[in-house]
């Protein structure tokens, strides 16, 4: 019968190629991406849970959901969703790890030029009728770029610089050497010696802060800082009072410790270049990531290995 089918729920919204693909299905597929009015009465029958990074999927959600078996997360983050609280509960996290890594490697690239050529004030001072000239500005070519975590991501834009003439470097715990000619160094060794610090890294309680104080302080006077991962990384006031004594020359930030962000000075300083989380945001990356995650719950409904497994422990097929 119909109504025995498993409950497949998407509570954001997700590619509309990818929810025409799974309700073809071996499922019932129903739309929560209204909001809480529909998600709510949807969660004691569903076997499966679609997010992107709206719906936070907390312990008390998963108690309300005793069928839940799996929950696929469409981008590569799971910070919305409680893994301990999954885990314990045996209900699967997936993800799409490759969906945004194009996407947010050419706005890191970008990033660096922005900064290195100060862009942002210009463009600003222009539109607004000024044609200031003379002030020359630098070039990318010839500068070294750290990468501070070296996973999927940080590789691809160290790939897309390679044309620029830049030296790369990195630091990585969890990567001890490089095949791509970035050499790997410990992370006071990078800060003392990139012109353009690049987060990259994971939010983990081990990285809160990672670039703090003492950090920002043992870096190159006048570098850049490009944050791209989690804004929990930096430790944003003492961030701006780099930037007001000249330790950091700029900075660019896609996302921040509280979002929308909550420091007008940072925001607003001449030097500072803010995004609001777009780093995933293109057509693009948003269809790799719904039919990436469509795939991984198509595979569980057939009891297939799934490929993007976040919490391995439960296993990869149904219990």
């Amino acid at each position: 019968m119909p109504d025995a089918l498993p409950l497949v729920v998407v509570a954001d919204p997700i590619d509309a190629s990818a929810v025409t693909r799974l309700s073809a299905g071996p499922c019932r597929v129903v739309d929560a991406t209204a909001g809480a009015d529909a998600l709510n009465p949807a969660l004691p029958d569903a076997w499966a849970l679609i997010v992107r990074s709206r719906t936070k999927v907390t312990g008390e959600m998963l108690g309300r959901a005793p069928r839940l078996t799996l929950v696929a997360r469409a981008g590569v983050g799971v910070d919305n969703v409680d893994l301990k609280a999954a885990t314990a509960r045996g209900v699967r996290v997936v993800n799409a790890p490759t969906a945004a890594t194009a996407s947010v490697a050419e706005l890191t690239i970008a990033f660096y030029l922005m900064l290195v050529r100060d862009l942002a004030p210009q463009v600003q001072a222009t539109k607004s009728g000024e044609w200031v000239r003379g002030q020359n500005r630098g070039e990318l070519a010839g500068r070294s770029v750290g990468f501070v975590g070296y996973g999927r991501i940080a590789r691809e834009v160290a790939r897309r610089l390679r044309p620029f003439g830049v030296t790369r470097l990195a630091y990585d715990p969890f990567v001890p050497t490089s095949t791509d000619g970035t050499r790997m160094c410990p992370l006071d060794e990078l800060l003392a010696s990139s012109d353009i610090v690049s987060l990259h890294a994971a939010a983990t309680p081990e990285n809160h802060h990672l670039l703090g104080a003492d950090r920002i302080a043992r870096m190159k006077r006048g570098a850049f800082v490009v944050n791209v991962a989690r804004g929990s990384l930096i430790d944003e006031a003492a961030l701006e009072a780099a930037l007001v004594s000249g330790q950091v020359g700029g900075a660019a930030l896609d996302v921040f410790e509280v979002e929308p962000p909550k420091r007008p000075a940072l925001l607003n300083h001449p030097r500072v270049v803010a995004t609001p989380h777009i780093g995933a945001s293109t057509h693009e990356a948003q269809a790799r990531a719904g039919a990436q995650v469509v795939d991984e719950v198509l595979r569980a409904l057939s009891g297939e290995p799934l490929l993007s497994l976040v919490n391995p422990e439960v296993g990869g097929k149904p219990a």
